[in-house]
């Protein structure tokens, strides 16, 4: 049985032929070159459209050396704060002439998925790499460097090929607990986001500012992950030992919503009996069911400066290491109030 043939895709010899003008004047009006008549850009722009013609971005990219393209890898899909950096980063390579594309890894993987998403942005010739919240080890974004440029997002290194964008964490830590503190808690415990970026800050900066307010004998930290599960755990973990707290400092926010579903199904009134401050200001949080006490990190702008310090490094306009830090603020919501009353 013969195969049906497939229709050739139009080319560009076949959208100068249709406009009546040569190959190179077509070239000039899909680059977007000013220096083209308005009657003859109009004439292409019709016969691109009558044809369908779409660029072979693939061999523009080999003769330009450039993609136009930024490889953006997050570690998690579920976590809304990823989305909103994504944000940042889109508006602001779009503005560029930039398009991306999104990897992903799992926290489960504990990296070795975000791995794979760089070899694979690497072989589709991105031109830079945004890493959020990356779990990989240091090494392998080190290499990654060595074959395009790299910015972090909410984590750090000291590696002079890598740039980075992040909240000061122990100012946000900082800022939480004193919120608490003012309200009346002593007994304020914290749930950690164990070895993801921004949660050593943040548990290192609760201890240190638990110990100024001289509260160090009331601090407890159980430790957690950058989730659902992690905050939950995290409260199981605190009512277990006893001397339940009045106050509950999570890392992330989506662990904060862990924690409140469970001491909700414990029947726990937030904040009547426990107040409970987040970290991120992600979208969820001001939902008014959820109504969260948080540390706002923001995720808009630190997306954008990633890529606005990205196209520096690719045009060569800089070779010394950024480290740019956006300060968070505390936004106060209705899941903090005094402690209860000890009976008398």
């Amino acid at each position: 049985m013969q195969r049906p043939t497939r229709e050739r895709p139009p080319t560009i010899h076949d959208v100068a032929h249709r406009a009546g003008v040569s190959k190179s004047l077509v070239s000039l009006v899909l680059r977007g070159s000013p220096s083209v008549s308005l009657s003859r850009r109009e004439a292409v722009e019709r016969a691109v459209a009558e044809l369908g013609y779409r660029p072979n971005l693939i061999a523009r990219s080999l003769v330009r050396r450039r993609t136009k393209v930024l490889g953006v890898i997050l570690p998690d899909l579920h976590n809304p704060f990823f989305a909103e950096v994504v944000d940042g980063i889109r508006e602001r390579a779009a503005e560029a002439g930039y398009r991306t594309l999104i990897g992903n890894g799992t926290l489960a993987s504990r990296g070795r998925e975000e791995a794979e998403a760089i070899e694979m942005m690497l072989e589709l010739r991105a031109d830079g790499l945004i890493l959020v919240g990356p779990q990989i080890d240091t090494r392998a974004i080190v290499a990654a460097s060595a074959a395009l440029p790299v910015v972090l997002v909410t984590r750090a290194t000291r590696a002079r090929s890598v740039d980075s964008v992040v909240n000061d964490d122990r100012l946000g830590a900082t800022l939480a607990v004193e919120h608490l503190a003012a309200l009346g808690h002593g007994r304020i415990a914290h749930i950690d986001g164990g070895g993801a970026p921004g949660a050593e800050p943040r548990r290192r900066a609760y201890l240190r500012t638990m110990g100024r307010l001289g509260l160090a004998a009331h601090a407890r930290i159980a430790g957690g992950v950058f989730s659902e599960e992690g905050g939950a755990r995290g409260v199981r973990s605190l009512l277990a030992a006893g001397d339940a707290p009045t106050a509950i400092f999570v890392a992330d926010d989506i662990a904060a919503l862990g924690a409140l579903s469970e001491m909700t199904g414990r029947g726990l009134r937030v904040p009547d009996d426990v107040s409970l401050v987040g970290y991120d200001n992600t979208s969820l949080a001001a939902l008014r069911a959820i109504d969260l006490t948080t540390v706002d990190q923001p995720r808009f702008q630190m997306g954008a400066a990633a890529v606005a310090i990205l196209l520096e490094r690719l045009a060569g306009d800089r070779t010394e290491p950024t480290r740019i830090v956006r300060a968070p603020t505390l936004v106060v919501r209705g899941t903090t109030g005094p402690p209860p009353a000890r009976p008398a």
